[in-house]
């Protein structure tokens, strides 16, 4: 299943973003953040071991940030860790599992990036942004559309995932109550 994580999350934000250059990806929409990392780190804390949960999207990133390009060491650091950071409230989820928890923990996760990445881009000398308060009001002011597609996209993936897992462990579940056990 991580291996299946790690390449659904590396097509997909490679598709997404070379959607205009490659045919096979045309009909893809481009939305930016619309991505399903945060949903793979949700979700690998909360079902994976503890081995696979905080490595699997970072992999995953790295292996889409080979194709699209790496950027910014300070930004690219605090995009992984936030990655890292969600992956780790996943891991509290898994003792405290229910579908309210699941959707606050996907939106204190897009919060989390959100806040984490935006201070990093103001932080970081290659972009424009003053270093006064002025100037980071206006990061994050700026960045609000994006933030609006990570909450989007976080929770279109994180119900897809953990719907889909859920669904198929229940019928798992009812398939073996019906099945007599064999010696």
């Amino acid at each position: 299943m991580a291996l299946l994580l790690v390449i659904f999350g590396a097509l997909l934000r490679i598709a997404t973003h070379f959607h205009d250059s490659v045919a096979l990806f045309k009909y893809l929409p481009d939305i930016p953040n619309f991505a399903p990392i945060a949903a793979i780190a949700l979700f690998g804390g909360t079902y994976l071991s503890k081995k696979y949960a905080l490595i699997i999207p970072a992999i995953a990133m790295i292996v889409a940030d080979y194709f699209i390009g790496f950027y910014n060491p300070f930004v690219m650091i605090s995009v992984y860790g936030s990655f890292i950071v969600i992956g780790l409230i996943g891991m509290w989820l898994k003792n405290h599992k229910n579908i309210g928890n699941v959707f606050g923990a996907s939106l204190l996760g897009s919060s989390i990036f959100f806040i984490v990445t935006n201070f990093a881009v103001w932080l970081a000398p290659q972009f424009y942004y003053p270093r006064t308060l002025s100037g980071l009001i206006d990061c994050y002011a700026l960045a609000l559309p994006f933030f609006r597609n990570s909450i989007l996209g976080d929770l279109t993936y994180v119900i897809i995932f953990f719907g889909a897992y859920e669904l198929v462990r229940l019928f798992i579940n009812q398939k073996e109550k019906e099945c007599p056990k064999r010696i």
